[in-house]
């Protein structure tokens, strides 16, 4: 659907996103920014580039000392990258991927930005339930960054046309890609785990609440 001089992609099949990655993956390339449906809320993205970040940070108009958590499409894409899944953490992906559920986790030292990592130096990572994004996260081959999509102080965008109102002046120039995946629903945010610390801590009761996670991984949940 066009908007102006920019382009609305559909992703709202794995059909669809099988055929959105080409041009996906040339304005991320190129050091462009996407919009994109979860399975929680849509989400501003990027790759884990210095100039993807640079750019995700200045369009979030987020500190450039908060980290961005990463999206991939399996656990053998997230151990591809060096992060390490080991203990309780293995048995909670185990679990709950794909779903609403974010680790922190250690690793990746040299292989991803140290920006990437918050102050208890894992970096979070899910793997998502949306099964047209984890389609297109796949065709790309490469983990992609993730926040919400909605500057500090705004509330979320429940669709594609919410997220173009947000930003108007970045889709307008090409600079935010955004992929319609419809009308999300009023879903909490996910549950974020640190999984660097023994036992494991629970940063953010989400989607998956503690009583949730200790009831289906016993002994080491949160």
């Amino acid at each position: 659907m066009a908007r102006g001089t920019a382009m609305t992609l559909d992703l709202r099949t794995p059909e669809a996103a099988s055929a959105a990655v080409p041009e996906v993956a040339a304005h991320l390339a190129a050091g462009g920014v996407i919009a994109y449906p979860t399975e929680t809320v849509y989400g501003l993205g990027s790759l884990t580039t210095d100039a993807g970040l640079d750019a995700l940070t200045v369009l979030k108009r987020r500190p450039s000392r908060k980290p961005f958590l990463l999206l991939v499409a399996g656990i053998p894409m997230l151990e591809q990258a060096g992060l390490v899944l080991s203990g309780v953490a293995r048995r909670m992906a185990e679990e709950f991927w794909p779903g609403p559920l974010t680790l922190v986790l250690p690793g990746a030292e040299g292989r991803l930005p140290d920006r990437l990592r918050g102050p208890e130096g894992g970096i979070a990572v899910r793997w998502t339930s949306h099964r047209p994004l984890a389609t297109l996260i796949a065709g790309l081959g490469l983990p992609i960054t993730s926040t919400s999509a909605n500057r500090p102080g705004e509330g979320t965008a429940p669709g594609a046309d919410g997220v173009a109102d947000r930003f108007p002046e970045a889709v307008a120039s090409g600079h935010l890609l955004v992929l319609d995946g419809g009308v999300l629903g009023n879903v909490p945010p996910s549950t974020i785990v640190d999984c660097t610390v023994t036992p494991a801590a629970l940063i953010r009761e989400g989607a998956i609440g503690r009583a949730e996670l200790r009831r289906r991984i016993g002994r080491g949940a949160p």
